[in-house]
């Protein structure tokens, strides 16, 4: 039996969802919902679930709020489910430690599709995926940053050009790949913002800014300490 708490204000959408994953599996979902974020985050930190679908806009308790506090303790996989589509929005969610964001309005299909993925993947490993290089470590799961040990606060867009940093650590990224991966292939500004996201993501690390060496005209490497 598979347990997968929703966290959705809509109670007519919380009866679709629930009744289609019900059906879809033949009775092997059993699903949950709460219609606010403080009896939502109650329950999940209550039960033990193999999924949590999270709407961001929730009364009393936002679900970005809902993510954070799930993740000191918890590596249950979390995905948002929201009308927000600001990219600021998903790269916040990501940072925070989801593992997947779907807007609305979303395919049944779909949605099924990826929880189903979510829930095999969760149950099929063990989350001990922490990035470290140097004195930077990233735990992509919980949307952790530190440096020697300290953990820092980094703003969605620096987070994630972290992430793709070490991601392709010892190797250049370019900036045009940096914009693509990070502001979206029809983003219409230059690359200047690049460099300025750079500046502030090396102020925000202290000592590992040493580590992000810039490749004129080209890019930026993430380099072990030397």
């Amino acid at each position: 039996m598979i347990k997968i708490l929703l966290v959705e204000d809509d109670l007519q959408l919380q009866e679709i969802i629930g009744d289609y994953f019900t059906a879809k599996s033949a009775g092997e979902i059993e699903m949950v919902c709460a219609a606010n974020g403080a009896d939502g985050l109650e329950s999940a930190q209550e039960k033990d679930y193999d999924l949590v679908l999270l709407d961001v806009m929730l009364p009393e308790v936002d679900g970005f709020t809902i993510c954070r506090e799930l993740r000191r303790h918890s590596d249950v996989p979390i995905m948002f489910l929201t009308a927000r589509q600001a990219e600021g929005d998903r790269l916040h969610g990501y940072g925070l430690g989801c593992d997947d964001y779907m807007i609305k309005p979303f395919s049944l299909a779909e949605l099924y599709a990826k929880a189903n993925s979510l829930v095999r993947r969760a149950k099929g490993m063990v989350r001990d995926d922490l990035m470290s290089v140097g004195g930077i470590s990233l735990d992509p799961y919980r949307g952790t940053v530190s440096v020697d040990g300290r953990v820092v606060e980094l703003a969605p867009k620096e987070y994630a050009l972290l992430k793709l940093l070490m991601e392709n650590a010892g190797k250049i990224v370019t900036r045009e790949t940096l914009l693509a991966r990070i502001w979206g292939y029809d983003f219409s500004g230059n690359d200047r913002v690049v460099d300025n996201h750079i500046k502030k993501l090396r102020q925000t690390l202290g000592k590992g800014a040493e580590q992000i060496k810039t490749v004129v005209k080209s890019g930026y490497r993430l380099e072990e300490r030397k």
